[in-house]
C-alpha cells in the first residue's frame, strides 16, 4: 500500500482496520483489548474507526497487541554519516544547523 499518496484520513482509516483485523486474529474483544491497553474501551472503538488516537494511547494499543518493536522498522536508529563524524571529531551533536535555502526567522524550526 503506497500511504505517500494517501490523505490523512484514509491512512488513519487503513490504521484502524489492521488494529481492528490483528486484534480479531487474537480473538479478543474491543474492551479485553482497552483493558490490556490501559486506555479506555472509546479509544479502540475511535481508533478502529479511523477517527485516531493519541500518541501515548498508539503506544499503550501496540504493546497490548504485541506490536511494539515494530515501531523499529518505522524509525530505526539513524546512523552517524562519516561526513558529520568527522565534522564533529568526537562531540556529540546537540542540535540541527538549520535547512540549506530556508530563511531566518519563519517559524519553522
Amino acid at each position: 500500500m503506497e500511504f505517500s499518496t494517501m490523505s490523512d484520513s484514509a491512512v488513519l482509516s487503513e490504521f484502524g482496520e489492521r488494529v481492528r483485523r490483528e486484534r480479531l486474529n487474537q480473538n479478543r474483544t474491543q474492551a479485553e483489548l482497552a483493558t490490556a491497553a490501559r486506555v479506555g474501551l472509546n479509544v479502540i472503538k475511535r481508533l478502529e474507526t479511523g477517527d485516531g488516537c493519541t500518541l501515548s494511547s498508539f503506544i499503550r494499543v501496540s504493546r497490548a497487541l504485541g506490536k511494539i518493536d515494530a515501531l523499529d522498522a518505522l524509525f530505526p536508529e539513524p546512523g552517524v554519516s562519516p561526513i558529520q563524524l568527522a565534522r564533529l571529531a568526537g562531540r556529540e551533536r546537540k542540535q540541527a544547523s538549520g535547512g540549506r535555502g530556508r530563511r531566518k526567522g519563519t517559524g519553522n524550526g
